[in-house]
């Protein structure tokens, strides 16, 4: 369920509400593991300019990727998410 509400809210780019806003916690886990943006992008192959887009989520990345993310942080993906947003799912 966690994966669907993922994708349906990388689709609803117009979605002002504070959750839907802050759909991950890109940025506060890679400080949590004293990790930097650079370190991340250069792991994933993919630009620092993509990775600050998903960590000020204005964009997110797919669900490969944020796989990846999670084993190359060594957290879970649920941990990549907004606590509100898991909240805010459970409750449906």
């Amino acid at each position: 369920m966690l994966l669907i509400e993922y994708f349906s809210l990388t689709l609803r780019p117009n979605n002002k509400s504070k959750v839907m806003q802050d759909v991950n916690r890109l940025k506060l886990v890679l400080v949590e593991q004293k990790k930097t943006s650079k370190w991340l992008s250069e792991e994933l192959g993919v630009s620092p300019s993509t990775v600050s887009k998903w960590c000020t989520n204005s964009s997110q990345s797919d669900i490969e990727t944020l796989s990846r993310i999670s084993k190359l942080l060594n957290v879970g993906v649920e941990e990549l998410f907004n606590k509100k947003l898991l909240e805010s799912v459970s409750n449906r």
